[in-house]
């Protein structure tokens, strides 16, 4: 990974942010029990479940990225354990109790199902192994949480699609293409997104788009153009870069062009498409940040440490309260500013950006 040195290495102190909108906070002097297991050294386990591989980000980033924090944190002594659910609620249950039977230290989970996964992690605490949230704020006796503000997440996106829009958003209607409907994360963007978007524009079609697939995306797309019209569809509300990239291939194949698609990962397809005008933004989160937080929280809760240097913060879940939790900020993505973001942060070179098929668009920017 070419990852800056300065994106990865943020005081995870520094990036805690407010978390008045994600529940509400206890106080300061709570402390929330971090699991049975005795103190360790630098000989630590870390189990971590990803759920799916069909967006870029988690093997391309999260991954090797905790994994290189956590050697880092444990003098290359630490392990991680990796394993990815690929949207599969049920073979995720199954890979947190083969981690309970192989004995981990702590385990990082990112919920395919934040509601089906709480017998898991309840298995994992009577286990004495703590648990860390990631990235989505799963039930049952979680330890700590860090993610993204993901209501924040969502007026950014209806934002930018507002002025996109202009004055087209008196006339036209706009589809909404949101995420899966057992991703907490997807409720919470689109809460975002209403909150900004409602009595600005008509919302002609929503859909809560399965497992998050592009494909469903496109066969979802196709039905609202079918139902609305395509001269009267003049936006897309799309909540990531996958299920954009399935979006404008319906619009497209209609004769659709020119109207604005949202997104959010920042993933290489999607900036590509920004490049060349066919997606409006996307939201990039400094995935550096994140996993970094996620990896000290893990290595202090293997080493029963506290976390009242990381954690600043606290979120209620639907089952637990007091979370000790960090949410990281997250940027509007257009062609304006990728060099200050995705390019800066070493998350892409130019050269992987601007491959033959967009340099004419690259030029045409001055991404060079």
């Amino acid at each position: 990974m070419r990852m800056r040195r300065a994106a990865v290495a943020v005081a995870a102190g520094a990036m805690a942010v407010s978390l008045a909108a994600c529940g509400s906070a206890k106080e300061s002097g709570d402390k929330k029990d971090s699991g049975d297991s005795a103190a360790k050294g630098d000989n630590i386990k870390v189990g971590l479940l990803l759920p799916e591989n069909q967006t870029a980000r988690y093997e391309k980033f999260d991954k090797p990225l905790i994994e290189k924090k956590v050697k880092e944190l444990t003098n290359n002594k630490g392990e991680v354990v990796y394993a990815n659910a690929k949207q599969d609620a049920s073979l995720q249950n199954q890979q947190v109790d083969t981690m309970v039977t192989n004995k981990v230290d702590v385990l990082i989970v990112d919920a395919v199902d934040s509601k089906a996964i709480a017998g898991s992690v309840k298995k994992a605490k009577d286990a004495g192994i703590p648990v860390v949230a990631y990235d989505r704020l799963a039930e049952g006796p979680i330890d700590a949480y860090t993610s993204f503000d993901n209501v924040t997440v969502g007026k950014t996106q209806g934002e930018a699609l507002l002025e996109a829009l202009g004055d087209k958003a008196k006339d036209g209607q706009i589809v909404m293409m949101n995420g899966s409907a057992t991703d907490p994360n997807a409720a919470q963007f689109k809460e975002g997104a209403h909150s900004v978007l409602d009595g600005k524009v008509k919302v002609g079609r929503e859909y809560d788009t399965k497992e998050w697939k592009p494909e469903n995306a496109n066969a979802n797309m196709e039905g609202a153009i079918s139902a609305l019209g395509k001269d009267k569809i003049v936006g897309v509300y799309s909540a990531n870069d996958g299920m954009a990239g399935g979006i404008i291939t319906a619009l497209k194949a209609a004769g659709i062009d020119d109207i604005p698609v949202t997104g959010q990962d920042a993933e290489l397809a999607g900036v590509q498409r920004i490049v060349t005008g066919e997606q409006y933004m996307s939201v990039y989160k400094p995935y550096p940040q994140e996993a970094d937080v996620a990896a000290e929280m893990a290595v202090a809760l293997a080493q029963g440490k506290s976390l009242d240097s990381i954690a600043k913060d606290k979120v209620d879940s639907p089952t637990d309260k007091g979370i000790p939790s960090v949410l990281v900020p997250v940027v509007s993505l257009t062609k304006d500013n990728i060099k200050d973001t995705v390019i800066k942060d070493g998350i892409y070179t130019v050269q992987e950006i601007c491959t033959d098929k967009y340099k004419a668009a690259c030029d045409k920017i001055g991404l060079k």
